[in-house]
């Protein structure tokens, strides 16, 4: 028999606009055995219908400066605490910027976010990523984002003037468990960063990585969180364990389980864009095609920031035969 609990809540969502999830509801929702995690996908398909339709977005991404973090995040394999094997390299340059993105935006991706490791940026390398997007907005259609770390008022407004749509920057975690995640720096300064862009007039893309050890209450936790802070886009990443870091003999997080995390953020989160990101491939396997009955509206497509992604054109030949459509936004 279908959980009452489920459809109920799920029919407050679709019927009345004023209606919001309490956590309490929240909770009442995490899956306690197969059966519950299904009922749980079957309605986030149905609310991403009711509010996505049939759109699906589809974001690329370059790891434009690699490496020689000092922040200790203990799933990262770019942290220079960690004995992770890749490769390292300074900001590259505009050309490489722009090519790469317009190699993503040929290839059916409608987003493209540049991705630097590090704190921050300093000047010269905000300005090289202002100069690429500016190129960028005017060859292509292109939704340009960019994931720089912490963030200054006149950097985000330089990046909002140079035609940058978001900003994205991960919480990663719930704040009572970030400490057993990152202890370089403080949770705050991830909010404030997040506060910062939004009032520069940008779009912000935050989510976090599930699979780290929390619990489902921490998830819960973070998604209210997400949620206060208004977000316009949850990016949902799934751990994949890289040899060297802190994390990297954590086991995988189960399939189904994974696929009840999105579809719990869907019913939290029912009118905003959330996209399955890195781990998608090693988590779910043959079961890829499901983060969108589970509630997903995006897809990052191609390479990851040290691990390889799915080829692009099974991606699209996968939203293609669901019946989904296109996501492209207008510049």
């Amino acid at each position: 028999m279908f959980n009452s609990t489920i459809l109920n809540i799920a029919e407050k969502i679709a019927t009345y606009d004023d209606w919001r999830i309490s956590r309490e509801q929240a909770l009442a929702l995490i899956p306690e055995n197969p059966e519950a995690a299904m009922d749980l996908i079957s309605c986030a398909n149905k609310i991403r219908q009711w509010f996505h339709h049939q759109q699906i977005s589809k974001c690329g991404i370059i790891n434009a400066k690699s490496g020689r973090c000092p922040e200790n995040c203990a799933f990262c394999a770019q942290s220079a605490h960690h004995q992770s094997r890749i490769e390292e390299y300074d900001l590259r340059d505009i050309d490489a910027l722009v090519q790469n993105g317009l190699r993503l935006a040929a290839s059916g991706a409608n987003n493209y976010s540049m991705v630097t490791s590090g704190t921050t940026l300093d000047d010269a390398e905000v300005d090289t990523v202002c100069r690429a997007t500016e190129i960028l907005r005017a060859q292509s259609d292109l939704k340009v984002c960019v994931s720089l770390g912490m963030l200054t008022d006149r950097s985000a407004r330089k990046l909002k003037s140079a035609g940058v749509t978001r900003y994205h920057h991960n919480l990663e975690t719930a704040r009572s468990y970030f400490p057993n995640i990152c202890t370089t720096h403080d949770y705050e300064e991830d909010i404030q960063t997040l506060l910062t862009a939004r009032q520069a007039g940008l779009e912000v893309c935050s989510g976090g990585i599930f699979g780290l050890g929390e619990s489902w209450e921490q998830r819960v936790e973070m998604a209210f969180l997400l949620k206060e802070l208004d977000v316009d886009a949850i990016p949902i990443n799934f751990l994949n364990p890289i040899e060297g870091t802190a994390l990297g003999k954590r086991p995988l997080m189960p399939p189904m389980e994974a696929l009840a995390c999105i579809a719990l953020y869907r019913f939290i989160h029912p009118r905003k864009e959330i996209m399955v990101c890195g781990g998608r491939e090693v988590t779910l396997g043959d079961f890829q095609s499901w983060v969108f009955f589970a509630g997903a509206s995006g897809l990052m497509v191609g390479n990851y920031l040290t691990t390889h992604g799915r080829d692009i054109e099974m991606d699209l030949q996968m939203i293609s035969q669901m019946g989904l459509n296109d996501g492209a936004q207008e510049k």
